[in-house]
């Protein structure tokens, strides 16, 4: 997936109010509160019944951040529709109760508390946003509460078992995609001047830890935005002065946009390198169109020769057998618009989720679903190109990214799939084969 893919005074105050905001042991509560009714051995939790599981996610469902992340539990919703639809797991549906924080953190902590305490959902799953999800993670781990694939690639979704043993990230973290990006720029590149722009948060401060260890001498410039200050020209001309002809951008699709606008304005020509999360040729060539109010035509080609990553397959992929799947799945039961990216991102995650429930067996429990991801998940297979990092010692998603260039709106390969860790881990190319599976033919994890 691109999910989360990719002039002056008057541009800023034009897309002011449309700007995406930031990407970008187990224990618990096992007792049951008088509602729930866990099933086949007698276990209970939270959430569960004999014929149903409840879940929660929140979500900027309006708002600034809307256009893109709105539609992640869109596809979510209309994967579980198609499990539910088959009969459920173990005889349980899948209910799933997605509340709207507008990407504010104090909405989120709201929201949240809605869920735990009186929606009373077994799990949170793919919460999205790194401020909106740091300012509930510690009180879903004091609540007992799974927290499932955290919709943003920090590092803090992941490596911190001992204090949050119930949240589990899902994506690449942002280091990992950083020291990816940064080996192949030394190995292909190795004269360029590098430019970074950077989200002023952990998204760019993980990322720019991985780039780091691989091209700091060859970095001559750094240029940090924040997050609803659309005005960036200020950065993109610090990337000119300094002669950056080869710029990395660890962003979200608006400032995608708004990059390359501002580089049109001053003639400033560098070769482009997005992050996954700013890339999504279709949100960025719409975005283009609007922020220039018409006058750069936007379009899945806007893109074109830019640089970016991939770890699932996206829309520019309709020959691969899990967006086969997906587009099978979002006929039968999507609710808006065509198959997106985000919409197979959500799917993605749903269907993760669902292997966790398979794996966690009948006899439902939150402290089953964190050991069952912590004894299995590592091996699960999926839409994933590469394997997750699950175990007890590590909450840690998807392992490794491999490179592209986009080209008339699709991903052109330039490397196989790699993978690493945090750290000084090395980077490997991946021979799981990970990036072979296939769904099985009912689309649901047996």
């Amino acid at each position: 997936m691109k999910p989360i893919l990719r002039r002056s005074a008057p541009l800023a105050g034009l897309v002011a109010a449309t700007v995406l905001l930031a990407a970008c042991g187990a224990g618990g509560r096992d007792d049951d509160d008088g509602d729930g009714d866990g099933g086949g051995g007698g276990a209970s939790a939270p959430g569960v019944t004999a014929d149903s599981i409840t879940v929660g996610a929140h979500f900027p469902l309006t708002g600034v951040a809307a256009p893109g992340y709105s539609e992640i539990p869109l596809g979510a919703q209309a994967y579980f529709d198609y499990v539910n639809e088959a009969g459920g797991i173990n005889g349980r549906t899948i209910e799933y109760v997605v509340k709207d924080d507008g990407y504010n953190p104090t909405n989120t902590s709201t929201v949240t508390n809605e869920l735990v305490l009186d929606e009373e959902i077994f799990a949170m799953v793919g919460g999205l946003g790194t401020p909106t999800h740091a300012a509930v993670v510690d009180f879903l781990n004091d609540e007992g509460v799974p927290d499932l694939f955290v919709s943003s690639g920090s590092a803090q979704w992941g490596d911190d078992v001992e204090n949050r043993p119930f949240t589990f990230g899902w994506q690449p973290d942002y280091e990992v995609e950083g020291k990816i990006i940064g080996q192949w720029v030394a190995e292909n590149m190795p004269d360029a001047k590098v430019g970074l722009f950077l989200q002023d948060d952990d998204f760019g401060d993980d990322a720019e830890r991985g780039v780091r260890q691989f091209i700091d001498d060859q970095i001559v410039a750094e240029e940090r935005y924040t997050s609803g200050n659309t005005d960036v020209g200020p950065q993109i001309a610090g990337l000119q002065a300094k002669k950056a002809d080869l710029v990395l951008g660890f962003d979200t699709p608006s400032y995608t946009a708004l990059s390359q606008l501002v580089s049109l304005r001053l003639g400033y020509t560098p070769k482009w390198f997005y992050s996954n999360v700013g890339s999504d040729p279709t949100l960025v060539g719409g975005l283009l169109t609007r922020f220039s109010e018409g006058a750069v035509e936007g379009s899945a080609s806007s893109l074109d020769g830019v640089m970016t990553t991939e770890y699932i397959a996206g829309v520019d992929k309709p020959d691969d057998p899990w967006v086969q799947l997906w587009q099978k799945v979002w006929d039968a039961h999507g609710k808006e618009g065509e198959l997106s990216n985000y919409k197979i991102y959500g799917m993605s995650q749903a269907y993760t989720f669902v292997q966790a429930l398979v794996a966690a067996g009948e006899d439902l429990t939150r402290e089953g679903i964190v050991e069952a991801l912590e004894e299995e998940g590592a091996g699960f297979e999926g839409p994933n190109l590469a394997p997750y990092r699950f175990s007890s010692d590590s909450h840690l998603g998807i392992s490794g990214v491999s490179v592209v260039e986009i080209k008339g709106g699709v991903g052109e390969e330039l490397t196989p799939v790699l993978t690493s860790d945090v750290g000084d881990a090395e980077i490997v190319e991946d021979d799981s084969g990970a990036a072979e599976d296939a769904p099985p033919e009912s689309g649901i994890p047996e």
